[in-house]
């Protein structure tokens, strides 16, 4: 038995070492990422989201940053202009890797618009990350794939888990969009002046939230985050 064993994970090793690397980084952030695909699930059922509707956001939107400020708004009780407005603004950086991704890849037809839709923090780090442009193309399908597929699945996990704990405040789901934001913060503050606009961001949240409606705050923040870069660029 132990040498059945043996030989069993050696072919494992065998078969994970044959992976070029850019398939193997593209698999191991797959995973990663769709894990945390259900911490989402659960959170948008805890903000009033149907798992239909859960879903149908992680299908359709499918940009991490996005989906949790527009469950965080509707979760604090703004309105849908103002849940929308966030996602949006947090989405712009899409834009810049769509403009990339083509510039790499010169996709036609249906897979330019297949690319539009797998072209995330993720997949664009994956392929930036590579040298050559066969594995340029390897990680950038394999990450956006990999992340589509395992999100997606996590995400209905984690809304039929929520639906069925029922009422959010008994777990301490309803704080825990704000924790989840942070944890997708904490490791981007690498540096004095990403550490000051989040300083900045978050006094004049804490500012506003008590004269303006919900969802209006972070919309005030990113604001403040878009004229920074504006300004920081002309300088």
């Amino acid at each position: 038995m132990d040498e059945l064993s043996g030989k069993a994970h050696t072919r494992a090793g065998v078969r994970l070492s044959s992976l070029t690397p850019a398939v193997r980084m593209g698999l191991s952030i797959a995973v990663a990422t769709g894990l945390y695909g259900i911490s989402f699930g659960a959170l948008a059922v805890a903000a009033g989201l149907s798992v239909g509707q859960a879903m149908a956001l992680s299908l359709l939107m499918f940009t991490g940053g996005s989906q949790f400020a527009f469950i965080g708004v509707v979760a604090g009780g703004g309105s849908a202009g103002a849940a929308v407005g966030a996602a949006s603004l947090l989405g712009v950086r899409n834009a810049v890797y769509g403009v990339q991704m083509n510039h790499l890849f010169l996709p036609r037809g249906w897979r330019k618009a297949l690319m539009a839709q797998l072209t995330i923090d993720e997949s664009a780090a994956t392929t930036l990350s590579q040298d050559e442009a066969a594995e340029q193309r390897r990680g950038f399908w394999t990450a956006g794939v990999g992340v589509f597929v395992l999100w997606n699945a996590f995400t209905l996990a984690g809304a039929v888990l929520g639906d069925a704990l029922g009422d959010a405040r008994r777990w301490g789901l309803d704080g825990a969009a704000v924790a989840a934001f942070l944890g997708l913060l904490w490791p981007r503050l690498k540096g004095r002046e990403p550490v000051a606009l989040a300083l900045a961001a978050g006094l004049v949240t804490a500012a506003a939230i008590p004269w303006v409606a919900p969802g209006v705050p972070i919309l005030l923040a990113a604001a403040l985050g878009a004229a920074w870069g504006w300004w920081g660029h002309a300088r």
